[in-house]
């Protein structure tokens, strides 16, 4: 148990809750909460979908499918992340604005721009490779619910403040945002380095 909460709270960090809520402040203030939560539920499942069968079948869908090595696309995951985190550190906020394109449904543009991305497909496989079956789809699923349930946490707590400290809302966001991403960007060197590591034995 202690395994699948390790590889959880790390998958957690990068989803990062607290960043994505940023991420999703314009739609948090459109839509109301039933909806939010309904949108984010979604997002999840998705989310959750992708992730687990990248933990299960990582290898066969890079080496059979894909044939690259696994290296090269965690390396490229660590260097995504590393922009991002980049960008939060210096601009943020507004940095997330450049980052998400234009989507019909809410729920896929949640899930496919910031929760599945190179980094979280690249952790997911690391999951997989680490852990059992099991413990490989129940550490994802709980990451995936903890990282719902703080969003709409926030959400519940954005629609209380807001009306009456809008301004520390937004320093909020803004400073939450910063903090987070230098995690976010510690993750990255990492995992660079472990794609560099893998890439250099491989060869």
């Amino acid at each position: 148990m202690t395994e699948i909460l390790k590889y959880s709270t790390f998958l957690l960090i990068l989803l990062n809750p607290f960043l994505v809520i940023v991420y999703l402040i314009d739609i948090m203030r459109k839509l109301s909460m039933a909806r939010f939560r309904n949108v984010l539920i979604r997002a999840g499942i998705i989310s959750t979908f992708v992730f687990i069968v990248f933990a299960l079948l990582g290898d066969v869908i890079f080496s059979d499918v894909i044939h690259a090595n696994f290296a090269s696309f965690q390396i490229f995951g660590g260097i995504v992340f590393l922009l991002i985190g980049l960008q939060f550190v210096f601009k943020g906020g507004t940095a997330i604005e450049g980052l998400r394109g234009e989507s019909k449904y809410v729920a896929g543009a949640i899930a496919m721009p910031i929760l599945i991305g190179p980094g979280t497909i690249s952790y997911s496989v690391v999951i997989g490779e680490h852990l059992d079956r099991i413990d490989s789809i129940l550490s994802i699923a709980i990451a995936i619910a903890v990282s719902v349930s703080i969003m709409i946490l926030l959400k519940r707590l954005h629609d209380y403040i807001q009306p009456k400290n809008e301004e520390l809302i937004e320093r909020y966001f803004d400073i939450s945002g910063r903090i987070t991403a230098l995690v976010i960007g510690t993750i990255s060197i990492d995992m660079i380095m472990q794609g560099l590591n893998a890439w250099m034995h491989h060869t």
